[in-house]
Order: structure tokens, then sequence, then C-alpha cells
């Protein structure tokens, strides 16, 4: 027998009937004919879904259900009312009933209706395991790193932690994460929200460089069936999937300026419209928002709202990049590589001394993502038990561009001596190479904006290769 049932009621031929039937169906059912009776049962025994008649000696169905409510929000119960009774099904419902069912019971309908509620109560389990093991991955202790700078940004989370705990209202301020690329402003966002106020409603992440500018604003905001030619059915935004808690705008820099404006009407009024629709939703959620632009210079070149930039930095958090951390490198090559290890199943795995100086003389133009990369890839090409410098996908023009270690290389041995314009020249064609001289990309891999590529580009008189 897969689930068990208590059915709750002072009919016994009716309760023996049904009985009899789930258990026909390979249900495990219990009968009670009195609420008190099953209150007392259910300390020392846990069906899945409660079955009640409204209509008890003592303590009636609809007080049952709060109790059941309030001790187990997660059991089912489905109330049985009386025909045309429809005032007492509202009232179970309110009272945090699952369903109803009128009398007489059809016994057909009774399994559609158990099998419908196991089924959300399925889906209820695996949405809170995943939300469990969300939180066990994120939150500030998930934030490896003791260098000075990742220590000053992890007593700037507490201190505003710490504030948000001692407000009198939910509304809480807006935060802005800026750093480059790779340097886990997710990370930051979800220890905002994991380790918040609003940890236990939803955390909602949406990067808004990832779909087309003309569908963004229906992804956000929803829409009405007929709002637009695909819009065949009505469809709640992001925004609203939010309500309650966190919405995560990474890459806020790529929204256009039609829909900054109305991301600052939802900052300003905690209103949205879907598209399509003429009602205004009062909406309550906190936004988090990232980018690796310099937001201040977009402003000034008119691509980017000023009243919604202060909006959206009402507190401002910068993650620095990976090569300002120190011994912070080898901590997370040192976590990457267990990770890697556990996943791959290859125990014991250890960096030679020559990989760690590697490790710290590369200038991670990607990161802390970078790093796990080309971990992940050692790991999985290495067929020895040490990771040697030659097993790192690091480019050795880039080591000996970073200007920290110029006697590095991949390979541990000396990098032939270049002029500057000459390593400058050599990295920027090899990027555009790389993204197939696409700007926005190779400026972002740069760590530069798309202008101060071009200006690179006109400077050093590069010119698309023709195929």
């Amino acid at each position: 027998m897969e689930y068990s049932i208590l059915i709750v009621e002072d009919d016994q031929t009716l309760a023996e009937n049904i009985q009899a039937y789930l258990k026909l169906k390979k249900f495990e059912a219990l009968v009670c004919h009195s609420a008190e009776d099953a209150l007392e049962l259910l300390k020392t025994h846990h069906p899945d879904v409660v079955l009640t008649d409204n209509s008890l000696p003592g303590m009636n169905g609809i007080e049952l259900i709060r109790h059941v409510h309030s001790t187990d929000p997660q059991l089912k119960v489905i109330m049985m009312t009386g025909f045309g009774n429809i005032e007492d099904a509202v009232t179970a419902m309110k009272a945090g009933a699952f369903h109803y069912l009128t009398k007489p019971v059809i016994l057909a309908e009774l399994k559609l209706l158990l099998d419908k509620t196991l089924a959300a109560q399925r889906m209820e389990y695996q949405l809170s395991f995943y939300q469990s093991r969300d939180v066990q991955s994120a939150g500030l202790d998930a934030m490896l790193g003791n260098s000075s700078v990742m220590l000053q940004v992890k007593q700037t989370i507490r201190q505003l932690l710490d504030a948000e705990s001692r407000m009198t209202d939910t509304d809480l301020p807006s935060v802005l994460i800026e750093g480059d690329t790779g340097t886990g402003k997710e990370l930051v966002a979800r220890a905002l929200h994991v380790d918040g106020v609003r940890r236990k409603e939803p955390f909602i992440e949406f990067n808004c460089a990832s779909i087309p500018a003309h569908l963004l604003e229906a992804e956000l905001f929803g829409h009405e069936k007929g709002a637009f030619t695909d819009a065949k059915e009505r469809r709640i935004g992001l925004v609203e999937a939010a309500d309650g808690g966190s919405l995560f705008l990474d890459e806020v820099g790529e929204m256009d300026l039609a829909l900054q404006a109305k991301l600052l009407k939802l900052l300003e009024d905690r209103t949205i419209r879907r598209i399509g629709s003429i009602i205004e939703r009062k909406i309550n959620l906190r936004i988090i928002s990232a980018t690796n632009r310099d937001l201040e210079q977009m402003v000034e070149e008119g691509t980017f709202r000023r009243d919604l930039f202060f909006r959206l930095r009402i507190i401002s958090i910068k993650v620095p990049s990976l090569s300002s951390r120190g011994d912070d490198i080898l901590l997370l090559a040192n976590y990457f590589l267990s990770l890697h290890s556990r996943r791959y199943g290859k125990s014991g795995l250890t960096f030679s001394e020559d990989t760690e100086a590697l490790l710290r003389a590369y200038h991670w133009p990607g990161n802390v993502r970078e790093l796990r990369n080309i971990l992940e890839q050692a790991v999985l090409l290495t067929q020895g038990a040490i990771i040697g410098p030659n097993q790192l996908a690091i480019n050795p023009i880039s080591v000996a561009n970073s200007g920290h270690h110029e006697s590095v290389n991949s390979t541990g041995g000396s990098v032939n001596e270049e002029s500057l314009p000459e390593v400058e020249r050599s990295l920027v064609i090899k990027t555009l190479n790389k993204t197939d001289w696409n700007v926005t990309k190779s400026a972002r891999l740069l760590g530069i904006t798309r202008d101060m590529l071009r200006y690179r580009i006109e400077r050093l008189g590069l010119i698309r290769p023709q195929r």
C-alpha cells in the first residue's frame, strides 16, 4: 500500500464503504468517527491525506481542519459537505482544506480527487527539497574567501542584513551589485535573500541579456491573452512570481530605455500592469540588480536612466575581481578541485608547486567562473594524481599581459618579453578571433566597454579578415 488515508466520518456505513473502496484501490485506509479521535490518532500516525465530514459529534470538521493546519500545514485535508452546502465548502477552504466533496460521495470522483491531492503534495515536497538544497548552497557561508577585500564585502552584507532585520516595514532597499563578469555577483544576491527577512519567499533570478529586448517586457511583466500575436494564453511575469520575495535582475545594464521606464515605475509605485491589461496590480518585492558595466558612464552617455540608476543603487556592493583576492585564488582552486574530483570520481588529486605558482600569476579575466571551468577540464582530462601547469588551459599571452609574474607561463618556463603595445595588439586580435569579431562579447572578455574596444580597434588599425 503506497499512501495512507484517514477517514473521519460518524456515519459508520459510509465510512466502511469508503474504507473498503480505498483498500481495493491499494490505499491504507483508517477510520475515526469523531474529530477528537482523529486528533489523538494523528499524534502517532501520519497519513498522507485526511478525508473528513463536517457534521461530526463534538468538534466539527472545520475545527478539525484548523487544528490540523496549525500543527501540520503540509498535511492535505479534503472536506465532505452536504449537497448544495456551498457555505460550508467555502469556510473549509478558508480554514485550510485542500478541496471538498459534496455528498452523496461518488467513489470514482473521490479516487480522482485523492490522486490530484497526492500529486500536488508530491510537487510541494519536490519544490521544498530543491529550495532547501538551494539554501544550503547559498548564503554568506557559501561565499568563500578570507582576503581583505572579500571580508569587507561580507561585512557590508552582514551590516545590511542586520539593519533590515530591525526594520518595521517590509520595503527593503534596492541593492546594486557591481563587478566584472564571473566574480560571483549572483552569490551575493542569493546571500542577501537567503540570510535576509524574505528567506521563506521566492527568489527569482533573471538575466536581462538572455533574451531579445522585445521579449523582455512580457517575460518580466506578463501579458493577457491576445495582447500580441503569440499571446495565446494569459501568463504572469517574473515580477508577479517574485511577489513577497526577491527579484534578481542580472546584467541590468542591457535593459533598453523603454523597459527602464517601466522598471522605474515598479520601483516607485510598487505596481505593474501586464501587457494588454488595464488593471494595475500591487506588488511587494525587493529588487536586487547586478551589472558588469559602468552605469554611471552609461548615464552620462544617455543610455541608462539617471533616475533609475539612483533608485537601483540605494545600497551598492562592489564584488572584487579574482586577481585582487590574493590567496583566495588557491583557496577557491582547492575547493573546485575537490568539487570536480568528487563529481568525476577521481579522489586524491593535488596541484604541483608550479601549478600553484601559475594559478597565482594568472590575472583571471574571467574571474571565478574561468577558474572553475579550467579546473573542471583539468580534472576531467588528467591521468595522474598531480595536476601540472601544462594541464591548465591558460593562455601564456594572458599570463604575460597580467604584468604580475612575467617569468611564469603555462609550462612553468619563461615568457618572451614583448612591448606593451605588442601585447595589447596581440590580446585584442586573439579575443576578437575567439568571438568571431563580436565586439560586445570581446569587450566583456577583456573587461572593457564596447566603446573602449572600438577605440582600440581603430587606433590599432585592425580590420576584420575576409572569409
